[in-house]
């Protein structure tokens, strides 16, 4: 399946909500925004089983395809199509999330596409919304841009405290112990990854 490497967030085709709820069931929930092929997330279930672990994305094609794997190795992980700064809402209660990853956005380089860019102000709202007090925000990226975005719209928003200090980056490596396709190769190459962790208050 041949499977698109962008597409623009700000169509009017994504502003209705078309895709599969996951099987929200009490399990302590984590979300990666983005999840593509959602290895990320498969390498968390494997970590810890007792978890769900939903993913966003956007291209409706890796959800199918994401979700034929979980069925096929019985993985708690579950995507879902969906545009997430509008349906996050739609899909999780209230200080329902444990946990929420943003793992490598798409940087989105040309000037004239910079307002498709995945992190921003309405983002945040859509996390501080979902997320329980006290959950994690991890936000890593190989583009210097991407990530001082990033940084001044989490440590922007009072509602969140930034783990390493006002202003800073988290310098304590990735603290989950699995990495997606995209940091793998990112560290392989020598890029520098910028990463930050931030709490719920």
């Amino acid at each position: 399946m041949r499977i698109r490497q962008h597409v623009n967030p700000n169509l009017l085709h994504f502003e209705q909500f078309r895709g599969e709820l996951p099987p929200l069931d009490g399990r302590p929930v984590e979300v990666e925004i983005g999840c593509a092929d959602a290895q990320f997330l498969f390498e968390r279930a494997v970590a810890d089983s007792s978890r769900l672990y939903v993913g966003l994305e956007i291209r409706e094609e890796w959800c199918t395809t994401v979700n034929k794997r979980a069925k096929e190795i019985a993985a708690p992980v579950h995507a879902v199509f969906c545009h997430a700064q509008l349906h996050m809402g739609l899909i999780f209660a209230p200080g329902s999330i444990e946990r929420v990853y943003v793992n490598f956005p798409d940087p989105w380089f040309k000037r004239r596409h910079q307002e498709r860019r995945m992190v921003d102000p309405v983002l945040a709202d859509q996390i501080a919304l979902a997320v329980r007090a006290g959950a994690e925000v991890f936000v890593q990226t190989d583009v210097w841009d991407i990530a001082l975005d990033a940084m001044a719209t989490f440590d922007g928003d009072d509602r969140f405290v930034n783990a390493a200090g006002d202003w800073s980056f988290w310098r304590q490596g990735n603290p989950y112990g699995v990495r997606s396709w995209r940091e793998q190769n990112a560290e392989a190459t020598g890029l520098p990854i910028w990463r930050m962790l931030y709490r719920r208050r």
